[in-house]
Formats: structure tokens, sequence, C-alpha cells
């Protein structure tokens, strides 16, 4: 067999080069759609996540661009990767070539070197796997040499208890690399004070503050401008405080992803360690799809390839054997099993060097970010064209002598007005539009999904789910299908034995070995514990045997030892000449064995209808050798249809016997032997019985009712895969069991790419699917507007897993190809994890949603209570101050409690959200305009005619003015502290229901509640503010609480089902015919094609 055949099927190979996946895509017309149109992060193009932050608004860049993806670090990055691979590179063909001129002088080479009580030292072991040196290692007497040197026995391991661990480690170092350290708060404060209007209110405070001491001396003079820098100061703490907070969160689920768990042989028992407890001289067995964990020697290794693209950055699959036995740290098995011996562990590999080297970038975008970007580009534009007019209408006002003080004294008048205070008043001026401008442009919109994010990613980490892109975890809220694994997923992944047919014959109790043909049975047994990746330990002393290896293996092992097999003696008595690696593709795994007698049996385990396929004969009861007749046939397959029918998977053993003279006597021609599975002689089937998970019926019973579609796609037999399908509700009733809603994976492929669009969203079950069949149908469903969830742990479903817009790796049963292709990793392999994580990617959009609405409202009422002031009185009510003090309620305080939601049951009644849908959709353009109208009118009325409701028209003006404007800024705060419950619950009427569980929100309402007294009743000096007195409290209490009852009467006023944009279109359509943009019309098509799914 050709390299490149056997390994077709690799997800490196494919994922670069197969035809059906370089046709995926995002399905978007990239050239046609705006900056902000990304609605798929995943793979975007450099180009474009350039685009939109070049076409953003913003205040603050370091800030608002931290927890996306550093585009230049990343090219930084790459650049780092190719030096010090290509630096490692040369050091290596430098010492080869090297070697080679010492051999030709017949230079002697290096004695070797001892550390402690290791025959070997830390230098010696790095310099022989780095420099791939064949001949020192054979100075050791090859891999068992060196393996006596570090004193490990290759077949039980080192005995691993906690003081050889420690010497081990104090000898060659422990497996972990130093890593840059975390940003520290400081950096944060930094970051804070480099937003732009806050960089310009501190130039207006320290120039006001100039000037008021020159005026009215310290002691007065200080009030105005310090008040504003005061301000400041605390908005740059507050903001840096949560900043940091966020990155520590970010900082641990990272530490948490890097963290992989492996196995380890020690003391002759497979044990998980984490990779961080590795040491060198441990033996490490490895199966395909794993990482190599450090740099290493093979031991021994059946069809072992190593895709090495990591290190050397090209895609070639490297074979390795007893001539080419080094391993590379980082590097992962594309095909084959074997066991390697640690040579060298952390910052004296490659990989801990590379991974020294780079920072670890955090950061990504979402879509969600995104568009929020677009939404404040398109807010802050209109906010900062506000607040250029209004400085324009105040200075005209002020500098054209229109501007009066309280007491109703013209405050400039020409040629009079002493030039500082001409400056201080026009500095008031401006620090008034700048503020105004901070409000306005709400910078901390597309940072709420971080914090969202980080709240609902450390959430989901309790419901075990480890989420590895940003991005999956607001896309799973839009999701619209779930491609689901059967095995471990649906199932329990608890397998055993419960049918068997042997001799031709069902056996009445499968696990009596007695009642078996002795012939037979010693085949039987010799086939279970030689074709195998799996392992039986039986400690030394007596206790319990313990079983490795995947479900099935450990199900097959167990039935073995249950009908009398002795693991290792059988593993001792002949030799393994070739393997077969299982195949996903064939559905089967080989092996060739050398007998004592030298004769050879290959014997062969896989799907049980595939493998009788290549049966010619069988063993019957007597142990004789008979031909397989079209009766036995039929009767054999009825059996598996029969088990298949109960919900059993179906496993065949079969054996055949050939000479010696059959086998390639050549290495080279060995390796790429193809075992033949002709004629084969037919030991067993047997049934294994996995059970549904309890709580899958409900969980997918909850998908159905959420507008998700759940699929499977099992490698396993229609038959099976239909039993579990009825027995889980993913099939309804046995007239739902019919083509295309149940289909084969063969019959899938063989249909053209159109047939396959056609059917795909028909489709519930796929049996007998191949890794390549999940991913046409993960294209297919894609191409007609689907949100593709797809679940996988095996190597080969990384292209699906990539593919797919969320891919979720199994964390107890995937391989660490599967997890590194995948975006969320779903830890106890439980289906109902999966649907836990649908409901916190609802939540997070329904989270900012809650936000932006929140945030909008203060945002229009804030603006039109200014401008309006300003135009018609030449003041404004809400001061620099106090409008910081807003932009805090709303920005930081107002993205913790109403961002950090905990997910609701009513998430799971509506359909997934539209990812083409509006961020503001018209329930929350209803809410929040009926909001924001109170409010202005309210505020407007006690701006204009305060005084004389208040009855102040006696009292002094000026301290008239300072109670009507303190009353505003009261009753205003009161109208966002009351909007944030109905900010809560959009579309419900009771907006309490579940808020005493959420006690960050009641502690940020609380909190702000104190600060406002604090501020009103101590700090008006500061806030510009007077004392007020109860009855008015009880004014500004009384105008929020108004909110309440109107938030209610507002949710019956019908809305249209068009977004409103939708509307704007049309209106600019008809201004201007055939302007309406390719992008419009593939979003509405789009859009129109998941709403009638």
């Amino acid at each position: 067999m050709e390299t490149d055949d056997r390994f077709k099927t690799s997800p490196y190979r494919r994922h670069r080069n197969d035809v059906e996946a370089a046709d995926s895509g995002d399905y978007e017309d990239e050239g046609s759609s705006g900056p902000f149109d990304i609605y798929r992060t995943k793979n975007a193009s450099v180009d474009r996540l350039r685009r939109w932050r070049q076409a953003a608004l913003v205040l603050n860049a370091s800030r608002r661009f931290r927890y996306t993806l550093d585009l230049k670090k990343e090219e930084e990055k790459t650049q780092t990767i190719r030096k010090i691979r290509a630096h490692a590179q040369v050091i290596r063909a430098a010492f080869l070539f090297q070697e080679a001129g010492k051999k030709e002088k017949g230079t002697p080479t290096l004695a070797t070197s001892s550390a402690g009580d290791y025959g070997v030292d830390q230098e010696r072991l790095a310099s022989i796997t780095r420099d791939h040196d064949f001949s020192a290692l054979e100075e050791f007497g090859g891999v068992e040499g060196l393996a006596n040197a570090l004193k490990t026995n290759v077949e039980k391991g080192i005995c691993g208890d906690d003081a050889e661990l420690l010497k081990r480690k104090n000898a060659f170092g422990s497996n972990t690399y130093p890593r840059k350290k975390g940003r520290g708060f400081w950096n944060f404060v930094w970051d804070a004070c480099r937003d732009t209007t806050l960089i310009i209110l501190m130039v207006a405070a320290a120039a006001s503050l100039g000037l008021g001491i020159k005026s009215e001396g310290i002691k007065e003079g200080w009030y105005d401008g310090g008040s504003i820098a005061i301000a400041v100061l605390i908005v740059i703490i507050v903001t840096a405080v949560s900043d940091y907070k966020q990155s520590l969160q970010f900082q641990n689920l990272n530490e948490e992803k890097q963290n992989i768990h492996l196995e380890v042989i020690r003391g002759g028992r497979r044990i998980q360690v984490s990779i961080y407890d590795l040491v060198v001289g441990d033996v490490v067995p490895l199966k395909i799809g794993d990482q190599v964990p450090a740099d290493g020697i093979l031991i021994s290794g059946q069809s072992l390839a190593i895709d090495e693209s990591s290190m050397t950055g090209e895609s070639k699959i490297v074979e390795k054997g007893p001539k080419a036995p080094f391993l590379m740290s980082g590097c992962k098995v594309a095909d084959g099993y074997g066991t390697m011996l640690v040579t060298s562990v952390g910052i004296n590999t490659e990989w801990g060097l590379l991974m020294a080297s780079i920072s670890e970038d955090t950061g990504e975008e979402t879509p969600l970010q995104v568009r929020l970007n677009g939404v404040a580009t398109f807010i802050g534009f209109v906010g900062l064209t506000v607040a250029v007019f209004v400085l324009i209408v105040l200075m005209v006002r002020y500098f054209t002598g229109h501007s009066r003080d309280s007491a109703g004294n013209v405050l400039f008048k020409a040629g009079k007005t002493k030039f500082s205070s001409a400056i201080d008043g026009a500095i008031k001026i401006f620090t008034v539009a700048v503020t105004i401008v901070v409000v306005a442009v709400p910078e901390g919109l597309p940072l709420a999904v971080t914090l969202t994010l980080a709240y609902s990613m450390r959430k989901m980490m309790a419901d075990k789910a480890l989420v590895r892109r940003l991005s999956a975890c607001e896309t799973m809220g839009s999701a619209t299908t779930i491609c689901s694994d059967k095995t471990g997923t649906l199932t329990l992944n608890q397998m055993t034995v419960v049918e068997a047919y042997v001799g031709g014959k069902k056996t009445e109790s499968p696990d009596n070995g007695s009642v078996l043909p002795p012939k037979v049975k010693s085949l039987l047994i010799e086939g279970i514990a030689q074709n195998t990746t799996g392992s039986v330990f039986v400690p030394e002393g007596g206790g319990k045997m313990e079983i490795t290896g995947s479900p099935t293996e450990k199900a097959i092992l167990q039935w073995g030892t249950n009908i009398g097999m002795n693991f290792d003696a059988i593993r001792r008595s002949s030799s393994i000449i070739h393997v077969f690696p299982f195949n996903s593709e064939k559905k089967r795994g080989g092996v060739a064995l050398k007998l004592p007698d030298s004769e050879v049996h290959i014997h062969w385990k896989g799907a049980a209808e595939l493998v009788l396929a290549s049966c010619t004969k069988y063993i019957d009861t007597d142990d004789q050798v008979v031909p397989m007749d079209e009766d036995k046939m039929t009767l054999f397959q009825r059996s598996i249809e029969d088990m298949a029918a109960r919900s059993l998977r179906c496993v065949a053993i079969a054996y055949r016997s050939c000479g010696m003279e059959s086998v390639p006597t050549i290495d080279e021609e060995l390796a790429h032997w193809e075992i033949p599975d002709d004629e084969l002689v037919l030991l067993a089937i047997v049934g294994l019985k996995d059970p549904c998970r309890p709580s899958v019926k409900d969980a997918v019973l909850l998908c159905t009712k959420a507008g998700v579609k759940v699929r499977m796609v099992t490698g396993d037999n229609l038959r099976t895969a239909r039993a579990i399908a009825l027995e889980c509700g993913i099939l309804g009733s046995d007239a739902d069991a019919t083509e295309p809603n149940l289909i084969e994976g063969k019959v899938f492929r063989a249909l053209s790419e159109v047939r396959r669009q056609e059917i795909a969203d028909k489709i519930s079950v796929m049996g007998r699917s191949s890794p390549n069949d999940k991913l046409l149908l993960v294209q297919a469903l894609r191409k007609e507007g689907h949100v593709v969830a797809v679940t996988g742990d095996g190597t080969n479903d990384a292209p699906a897993l990539h593919e797919a817009d969320i891919g979720l790796a199994m964390g107890i049963q995937g391989t660490e190809v599967a997890k590194e292709s995948s975006d969320i990793i779903i830890l106890d392999d439980n289906f109902s994890s999966v649907v836990k994580v649908v409901r916190w990617g609802r939540s997070v959009y329904a989270n900012i949603q809650k936000f932006i609405q929140f945030q909008l409202t203060v945002n229009v009422a804030a603006l039109v209570i200014n401008v309006v002031a300003a135009v018609s009185s030449g003041d404004v009510p809400l001061n620099a101050v106090q409008l910081l003090w807003v932009n805090l309620i709303m920005d930081t305080l107002g993205a913790l409690a109403l961002a950090t939601e905990p997910p609701t049951d009513e998430l799971m009644h509506r359909p997934p959200v539209g990812r083409r849908e509006p961020l503001i959709t018209n329930i929350m353009w209803r809410n929040l305009l009926v909001q924001a109208l109170y409010q202005v009118i309210v505020l407007l009325i006690l701006n204009f005619k305060g005084k004389e409701i208040l009855h102040l028209e006696n009292y002094d003006i000026d301290y008239a003015n300072k109670v009507k404007n303190t009353l505003i800024f009261n009753a205003f705060v009161f109208s966002q502290i009351f909007n944030e419950f109905n900010a809560r619950k959009p579309e419900e009427i009771n907006i309490f229901k579940g808020v005493t569980k959420n006690l960050l929100f009641m502690g940020i309402v609380g909190l702000t509640v104190l600060l406002q007294v604090i501020i009103v009743m101590f700090l008006g000096k500061f806030a510009g503010t007077v004392r007020l007195s109860w009855k008015l409290w009880l004014v500004s209490i009384a105008i929020g609480f108004v909110s309440w009852p109107l938030a209610i009467v507002g949710k019956f006023i019908p809305v249209p089902k068009t977004p409103l944009h939708e509307y704007f279109m049309r209106m600019w359509s008809s201004i201007w015919p055939g302007r309406r943009t390719r992008r419009g019309e593939a979003n509405s098509r789009q859009e129109d094609g998941v709403e009638l799914k």
C-alpha cells in the first residue's frame, strides 16, 4: 500500500487537500458585505478582521480591541515559530554533518555522562532526541539500554511513587515551561487612561483647576476642575478593576485548556496523569489522535505514523520504527499505535522552547463583538454629531452674549469680560460637550460581550463544558441542528457483551467458556488478546483486575477474561508481525501473528456485517472448519439484524492462517504489507449492549421544542442506530424510520452534491457513516442556511469539527486531534451537557440584548435632555461629573448587572436566534422608546417648569436652580435603576422573576442606590448638587417607579414582525431604485430560509 493511500483518511491530509473539504467556506458573499457583517468569525480572513477594526469609531483602541485577536502579534508569533523551527533544523543538519565527518575520519564519539543515580544526564538525553543521534542511541544499547540507564522497565515503566517522581524532576526537570506573566493591574489602569475623551477631560479639568485657583483661590477654586479629575479617576479605577478580573478569568480558563490528561504505564498499570506530571523515564502508550507529550524514543510500535507539521511546518506524515525512533513533543499521532520512552520534558524539548518563546494570545473575534462594534460606531457618530452641535450652539450663545447665569446676568460681554473668565467659560462648555461624547459613544457595549462570555465560560465549566473558542459560546445560541455521535454521547459508554454466536450457533451463556469448543476458544482468546489497543492489568499481590482501552475494547477484553483468557501469557506466546489499526473507513482492524511453530495467524475484528462478508468458512461446535453455505450466511446475517434491532452493537471476530512465505521479509515491504482480509474463518459474532443515557430523551425533546433538530451520525449498523434513535426520541415512531430520514453513509456519499443538499435537512439518522460522510452532511446543512453543531471524538472527525459552526469534542473519549479541532470540549461526553451549552449560548445573546436596551435608553434620554436644554436655554441640567457617574452606571455597573444574568428555562421555549437577525429587535425598540420618551418628557418638564412645580420661586435663584438640577439628576439616576429591572425581562410582564437568585444584580443595584445617596447628600461641591428634602427624594423615587407600570403597559403595544431596518431599506430602495445591495438580498433569502425551517 502506498504511503499516500494509507493516510488518505488522515484529517491532516484531507484537511489540506481533499476536494470536498476545499469546497467548504463561510457561504457568504464577502466582497459585498459591510465591514461589521461578519456572521462567522471562525476561520475568517485577516483582511476581513482588519476591515471592521478600521471602520469602527473607537475612543480607546487598547481597551476596545484587548480581547480581539491581535493581528500584529499573530504575525510576530508566526515569524517566531518559523525562526525556531529553522534554528532547530539547522542545528540537527549541522550535527548530522559533523557525525558523518567523524565517521569518515574515525574520530571516537563522546563518552556517555551521568546525572546522579542515572546513567545519563539531561544534556546528553536532549541532544540524542534533538539531533536524532542514532549512533549515540546505539552506544547505550538501543532504547532498552537507554531505559536501563534511566532505571525504567520498558514494559512496566517506573514505579511512580512521589519520591521517585521528585527525584526525576530534580535530575531532568519538569514538563512545564516558563510562561510570560499575565498583564498586571497597573497595565489595565494604563489602558483605561488611554481613552481619548478621558484624556481630553483631564486636560480640561487641569485647565479649569488652574483658572479656578487663580480667580477664586485654592479653597474654593479647585472644585470645578478637581471634581471632574476625581470623577475621571474613579471611572479609570472601576474600569481597570473590572477588566483585570475578566483577564484573570481568561487566564484560568486558558490554563485549563492546556492541561492535557494522558495515559502512562507506571508499575505495570496504565494510569491517567496530567501532562505536567510527566517525567523523564516514563513509558507512554500512544494511539491515533494523541499528542506526543514530550520528546522521546519509540520502544515499540505498529504502523505508527506521526504528523510533525506543528514542529517542522511541513504537512508530511512521518513513519516511525526501529530505524526512525525519535519522537518530538507537540506532534500528533496520525496512524497506528505504540509506546515511547520519555527522554526530555519541558524547556528541554523543542516544543517547550517554542511555547516559552511565544505569548499565548487568547484574543479572538466573536460575531456579536463585531456587530456591537458596528452598533457602537453608528451610535457614536450620532453622539459625536450631537456633541459637536451642542458645542457650537453653546459657544455661539456664550460669545454672542446670549448665555446668562442663574441670576440672569450675561456671562460674556465683548471687551469687558476678563480673558481668564472667558477661557474658563469656554472650557466648561467644552467639558460638557466632551462628556456628552463619553455618554453617547457606548465604548462598553462591545466589551459587554467579553464580560458575559467570561462569566458564561466560567459557569459552563461547572456544567461540564470547556470553551476553547469564545465565538462558539455565542454561536451555540444560534444553532439550528446538532449532529451527534451515538456511542458515549447519547449512550452511557458502558459496553458489555450480552450475546454471542460461537461455533455456528448462539451460546446460552456468553460468559461461560467451558461450553465453547476448545479450538474456537483458543483462537478467540488469541485474537482478543493480540488484536487490541487495550490492556489487562492484574496486580501482583492480587486485587481487582484493571482493563483499559476504548469502551468496545474493554467490553471484548472483559468477555475474553470471562471465558478464560490470560492476557499476559497469550501476549507472550506469539509475536506481532504487522498491524492494520482499526480504520473508520473499513470499520475493522487486523493483526498478523507469528506463532512458535512459525505458523502465521491473521486476526480481524470489526463491524459484524462487513467482517462476515469476508468470511468463507466458520468453525462449528465440533471444532471443524466448515464452508460457509448460503443458509448459514443468511442465519448469521439475520442474527446480526436481530441484535441490531435490539440496539446491540455487533462485532465479528474472524481469522485465517498463512505460511511465513507470504510475509514480506524486507522491513520496508513489511511496513506497507496489506494483511489479507479475504477467505476468513468466522470465530464469533458478539452483541454489545450500551444503554441510552437516562437523561437523553428529555434533552432531545427540549432541543426539539427549542427549534434545534438533533441528528444521529454513527458508524454503527443502521438497525442499531434506528433502535437507539427511537429509544432516545430522535425518531418519533417507526413511521419516521424510512429513507431519507434514515440513511446509510455510503448511500448519502453516492448522491450528487445538489441531491445531498436537497435531502440533508430531512436526515435524522445516518448509520455506517464514515468521517467523510459526516463532513459532507455538515457542508450540505450549512449550505442550506443551518447553523451546525457537531460532536466528535475520533481523529478523523477533525475535518467535520473544523467545518462546523460549532465543533464539540468529547473530553473523555476524544483524541487530542479532535479536541484541538473543536470549539468546545464536553468534559463528561454527555448529550445533556451539549443542550446546556445551547442554553448558555442563548443566554449570552439574551443578556447582550438586555444590556443594549438598557444602555440605549440612557443614551437617548441623556442626549435629548442635554441637547434640548442647551439649544433652548444655553445650559445643561446634567454637568460633567454627573454624566460621568451616569456613564459608570450605564457602562461598567450596568454590564456587570445585566450581562451576568443566569440562563432561564424560557430560553429553550423559543426558536434559535438567527445570526442575521437585527441585534435591536422591534420589541427592544418599543421598550426603550417608551422608557426614553417618558424620561425625556418628565425631566424636560422639570427643567423648564421645575421651579414653579417645586415652588422654588421665592428661593435664591442660584439655590433654586441647583435644587431643580439635583432633582433632575436624582430622578434620572433612579429612572435608570428602576429601568434596570425592566431590562431583565424585555418580553415578560413579571420583571422580578428569579431576581433574588442573581445576587450580583441585587448587589449592584444596592451599591448604585447607596452611592447615589452619598453623592447627593454628602458630595455636593464635588458633584454640583445640593441636599434634597425627604419629599424630593420620594419624588425622585416615584418618577423612577413609574417606569415599572409603564413597562407593563408598553408590553401590550403590538409591534410589527418585520424588523424596523427592513422598512428603512425599503424606503431607501424607493428613493434610490436599484440600489438594494446583493448582501441585503442574500441576507433576506437566508433569513427567510432559516425561519421556514
